[in-house]
């Protein structure tokens, strides 16, 4: 199922129709990703922003990257020519991570789940893929009349689902996990019961995906549990983990979309 859900740098050189978003985004810098896209993209590539286009307004609760308003994500999909079977491919430079928050929201709302470029943008250029700095002209399409995200949790769902005894997956680095460091959210630690596995362990450093039986090694016995919630700090990166549990047949694991960033709004 793996290389069903990933694209190989080669493989979209050839690849003869299909939509190219271009995912890349900093936290510490938010317009960072633009920039990049500015300076060079995979040809026929878009720029989808995470705190515009793939995230919704922030309150004070829900979280530092909320779900984007499902209607509203929908219509942006049909700007660029995205139908619920278009084939699409996302890239990104920071090992899947904003590329898998495509593919998660894509994927919850029914639309044919793109395809990640293995390795991200610099595998692209790595065999020899020629950058372009202009932004393409977008086709646009109708978009659906009906939109909705599904395989979600907000707090209360997520206090249910562990009073049902859900496992609870932290996705964060171990020392955040552990609340010896906390870089962006105001407190610092974890949600009781929760067990952690960081979602760096997925890719290699140079953002390529590991195999099923390294896969397999980093999420263990909790693989066999009845009932996977996954977070990280804010939704985004939890989406990397979610996407190597479905590569692993494990599709059915929700999202705690407010993750930590939304639970210590609480206390």
């Amino acid at each position: 199922m793996t290389t069903q859900m990933l694209m190989e740098a080669q493989e979209l050189l050839a690849a003869p129709s299909c939509v190219v978003f271009d995912c890349r985004f900093s936290l510490a810098d938010p317009d960072h990703g633009h920039a990049q896209y500015l300076e060079g993209h995979i040809p026929g590539a878009y720029f989808l922003d995470l705190n515009r286009d793939l995230s919704g307004a922030r309150s004070e609760h829900g979280g530092r990257h909320p779900l984007p308003d499902p209607v509203a994500f929908a219509a942006l999909l049909a700007r660029y020519g995205v139908k619920s079977d278009t084939e699409v491919i996302a890239y990104d430079d920071s090992r899947l991570a904003g590329a898998a928050r495509l593919w998660w929201l894509m994927r919850s709302m029914g639309y044919r789940p793109p395809r990640l470029l293995n390795g991200g943008y610099q595998a692209f250029l790595a065999v020899g893929g020629t950058a372009q700095s202009v932004p393409p002209a977008a086709v646009a399409c109708e978009a659906p009349t009906a939109s909705v995200f599904a395989g979600y949790c907000d707090i209360e769902g997520l206090r249910a689902l562990q009073g049902q005894g859900a496992v609870l997956v932290d996705s964060r680095e171990e020392r955040r996990y552990q609340g010896l460091e906390e870089p962006i959210d105001p407190v610092a630690g974890h949600i009781p019961g929760a067990i952690n596995r960081p979602w760096q362990a997925v890719t290699s450093s140079d953002g390529r995906m590991r195999d099923a039986a390294a896969l397999r090694e980093h999420w263990g016995d909790a693989l066999d549990a009845e009932q996977l919630v996954v977070y990280c700090g804010s939704g985004v990166t939890a989406c990397v983990n979610l996407f190597a549990l479905a590569s692993l047949g494990r599709d059915d694991a929700i999202l705690y979309a407010g993750s930590w960033s939304d639970w210590c709004s609480y206390l």
